[in-house]
Order: structure tokens, then sequence, then C-alpha cells
């Protein structure tokens, strides 16, 4: 019987079995929470999703042009002589860091939490906006 080719790249194939009776799977990795930017003249929205995720457990941070989003989601927990069939929801500590094309205006960032959905409104400094140059004429 041939091996099939991708077996040779997983280094989770002979943990497999294991993993299956315990209903743990090993994690792809993936970025944490996925996010979304719009960019305009005056600034950015940024919208991410962190479900299960409680805003008391998210620290929103600015730093010049960079924007940290931290946070955790909380494990849950198992009834007493439950065990699990499949586990495949994340939980635990996260970082995202953001950097944009421009000074953030630091007084003016605000944030809503809505239904599993950060929404992130930043503003870029008076000097960074574009401004129209009128043009005198003779």
């Amino acid at each position: 019987m041939l091996v099939p080719f991708e077996r040779f790249f997983d280094p989770f194939v002979t943990m497999r079995p294991f993993l299956r009776k315990r209903g743990e799977f090993p994690r792809r990795r993936v970025e944490f929470p996925p996010y979304n930017v719009w960019l305009s003249d005056d600034g950015a929205v940024i919208t991410t999703e962190l479900p299960g995720v409680s805003p008391e457990n998210i620290d929103i941070t600015v730093a010049s042009k960079t924007l940290t989003i931290t946070g955790s989601r909380e494990n849950e927990e198992v009834q007493n002589g439950d065990s699990y069939h499949r586990r495949e929801r994340w939980y635990g500590n996260f970082k995202k860091s953001i950097e944009l094309p421009f000074i953030i205006d630091v007084q003016k960032v605000s944030a809503l939490f809505n239904r599993g959905i950060l929404k992130i409104e930043l503003h870029r400094v008076e000097e960074e906006k574009p401004r129209k140059i009128n043009i005198k004429s003779e």
C-alpha cells in the first residue's frame, strides 16, 4: 500500500488517532481575530469579529500609526462527567497589531462592540489630512 503524499508533510499524522479519541485536533495557524480596514481622507474604520469574547476582556491601545487589540476568550468548561466529542473552537489570549498609513489622533478614537463585532473609528491628525490648495491667477 502506498502512503499518501501528504503524510510526508503532516507532523501530526501519527498523533491523529490519539487526538480523535480525545476529540481534539491540532489547529492550523489562523490569525485571530480576522479584521477589515476601510481608509478615507479623514481616517480609517476597522471591524473585527470577536465571538464569545466579553468587552471587558478586550484592550485597545494606539501608538503613532499602530493600533493594537489584545484580549482573551475563556475556555468552555465541561460539565461533571461529560467529555468533548469534538473540539474545534479556539480559546485563550490573542493580540493583533495593525499599522496604518497615517498617524492616529488618539483623542478621536472610538470603539463600539455589538453582537460579537468590534468597530473602531480612527481619525488622522490634522497635520496629515490632505488639503486642497487654491490656485491664484494673475
